[in-house]
């Protein structure tokens, strides 16, 4: 069902891109409910409000996932200036892709646990079962890391 992870974007016209949206998100817990309020926002701006619910829930397993698992052990304050996980929404006409940047080259690895009552280890399963898709890749060039995304289909006005 997870696999495989280590996957491209679906094949999204880059011109047919109708809105796109990031924030920097530093190396706190607070920076999930961040993330929240501004998956929030955007929604409202681009009528989207009805998808938030689970836009939002694999949003914050995105950001839950980049801050538990794919920072270094120790922050540094130039880490504070330069925040090392950032948030994409990326609006096509009928796809809504989720992103989020971090700095580990470590691709996410989803845990089996048959303990449903467990407080963690179930974020990817989630990620897998409220979204349409979702993969990751690494980051080339200048950028360091990886990014790891979740695509939604959106329903057409006529739907």
């Amino acid at each position: 069902m997870l696999e495989p992870l280590r996957q491209g974007l679906p094949p999204l016209d880059p011109a047919a891109v109708s809105s796109a949206a990031s924030c920097a998100l530093p190396a706190r817990c607070e920076a999930v409910r961040d993330a929240r309020q501004f998956t929030r926002g955007t929604l409202d701006q681009w009528d989207l409000a009805d998808r938030f619910d689970d836009v939002c829930l694999v949003v914050s397993e995105l950001v839950t996932n980049a801050l538990r698992h794919a920072l270094p052990t120790h922050a540094s304050p130039a880490s504070e200036q330069c925040p090392p996980v950032r948030l994409h929404l990326m609006r096509w006409t009928e796809r809504l892709v989720c992103a989020v940047r971090d700095p580990s080259h470590d691709g996410p690895v989803a845990r089996g646990t048959d303990d449903f009552s467990a407080e963690s280890g179930r974020g990817l399963f989630l990620v897998d079962s409220f979204s349409d898709s979702w993969g990751w890749h690494p980051l080339a060039g200048r950028l360091s890391g990886k990014v790891v995304w979740a695509l939604f289909q959106l329903r057409s006005a006529g739907e």
